[in-house]
């Protein structure tokens, strides 16, 4: 089968590699999509190796047909699946624990499932079981425009959250604005901290970090859980710890990925149960920006290194992009 592999010199190419062995409780997929996260690019970069077991090439999740199954499986060969994966993604077929995989939501595209596994599960993880998020709490979101922006400001939205987040452009805030967001913050105009004195917020969840975190994580509602989930706008800060002990914030870190297989089934399992009936019926859907073929991976991640994207980039394989 084909594979996308980083070469030495951090190029992408399109090469051939051997085919997924199955382990026991594995299921084969002919993937048919696969989204983009940002995490291709550190991987791309050599800063996020994946964890051990899975293929060193990328792609964090995909959407495509069982091809096989071990015995005494829950899938049939041809059921329609999209799967969490620790890597491997970027090419023709990928083996999965089959506790990973999940039904396609009924009337979404390939393109759409794929476009669902990481974003949707991250967001519940952070924020239904890290963050104990009930409905009336008010939810700060950093990065509202991008793939897991859009996905947590969804599951918000549908558990009776109130939302703030954080974008960079006013194109960006009229996109989060008709998602649903109640308050907006443009970070090249606007302080995010004089946000939170005016509405205080019971969770944050932050892929930027950096100085703002120290700056603002006192201003958050009395309890409040404010969970770091990547760091692209540096790894230090400064926390008053006066406040921060007094207040009773919690400081969270976590991911996803270095998670185990079992208890990234479990987050399917309640993903699955909580917000499925509202991809069918179109309350939540997922945005896609993009789909080329996986042959023009190049340009898909120049794509998201540009920052242009509002949604998934997806790449397709063995199916037209739709």
């Amino acid at each position: 089968m084909y594979a996308v592999l980083i070469n030495e010199d951090q190029s992408l190419a399109w090469s051939e590699v051997p085919e997924p062995v199955l382990k026991p409780g594995e299921i084969l997929i002919d993937v048919h999509a696969t989204a983009l996260n940002r995490a291709d690019l550190l991987q791309r970069a050599g800063n996020y190796p994946p964890p051990p077991g899975w293929p060193e090439w990328m792609g964090l999740e995909v959407a495509g047909v069982v091809a096989e199954t071990p015995a005494d499986c829950r899938w049939k060969v041809g059921d329609e699946v999209c799967a969490l994966l620790g890597g491997g993604g970027y090419a023709e077929r990928v083996a999965v624990p089959a506790d990973m995989a999940v039904r396609i939501p009924e009337g979404l595209s390939m393109v759409e499932a794929a476009a669902i596994p990481e974003a949707f599960a991250t967001s519940y993880l952070n924020l239904c079981i890290e963050g104990g998020m009930k409905a009336g709490d008010t939810v700060l979101i950093q990065a509202g425009a991008s793939g897991l922006g859009i996905a947590a400001i969804q599951l918000v939205k549908s558990l009776g959250g109130k939302v703030m987040t954080t974008v960079s452009t006013q194109e960006k805030a009229e996109f989060v604005r008709r998602l649903g967001a109640d308050v907006v913050v443009n970070r090249t105009v606007d302080d995010l901290g004089a946000a939170m004195e005016q509405h205080p917020v019971d969770i944050a969840l932050d892929c930027i970090s950096g100085p703002g975190l120290g700056q603002c994580i006192g201003k958050m509602a009395i309890g409040g859980r404010w969970i770091v989930i990547a760091t692209l706008g540096g790894p230090m800060t400064e926390i008053d710890m006066d406040i921060f002990f007094r207040r009773g914030i919690k400081l969270i870190g976590s991911t996803l990925r270095s998670r185990s297989s079992a208890m990234k089934a479990e987050i399917l399992t309640g993903l699955e149960r909580t917000l499925w009936q509202s991809f069918s019926s179109g309350t939540i859907k997922p945005v896609i920006y993009k789909a080329l073929p996986i042959t023009e991976a190049e340009e898909a991640h120049a794509i998201l290194q540009r920052r242009e994207n509002i949604g998934k980039v997806v790449l397709t394989v063995n199916t037209p992009a739709s």
